[in-house]
């Protein structure tokens, strides 16, 4: 099993109960399949930078899960058939990210830039 991280983009017009039904189903999909929920971060509005299909925001949601290969290719058909779903990106986590997402998940605080003193002229 790979870990991967999935942001999708809902259409503004749901109301809250659609956004997490919508959001459970994505969910549930990825548990019916064998795999884990790792961490999710509902974001909420957000203003996009240009307009997608005649609208300048949308509903974010990030889900960080375990899951099959295999599975990602039948996730994505039900994502593209999804009406509510505008745009949807997932990447596969490296063992860096991994440890990054549970440091950010547990509180700690993160640095992402290290701090090294300046060098004597």
């Amino acid at each position: 099993m790979k870990n991967y991280e999935l942001m999708v983009i809902f259409t503004p017009v749901l109301s809250n109960e659609e956004y997490t039904n919508a959001t459970k189903n994505l969910k549930k999909m990825v548990t019916d399949s064998g795999g884990e929920i790792v961490g999710e971060d509902a974001w909420g509005l957000r203003s996009f930078a240009y307009p997608i299909d005649k609208k300048t925001t949308g509903l974010y949601f990030l889900m960080e899960y375990r899951v099959e290969p295999s599975f990602n290719h039948r996730f994505q058909i039900q994502m593209n058939r999804d009406e509510t779903i505008m745009r949807f990106m997932y990447t596969v986590l490296d063992k860096h990210a991994i440890a990054y997402n549970a440091r950010k998940r547990s509180g700690e605080k993160i640095n992402p830039i290290p701090v090294t003193e300046k060098e004597e002229a």
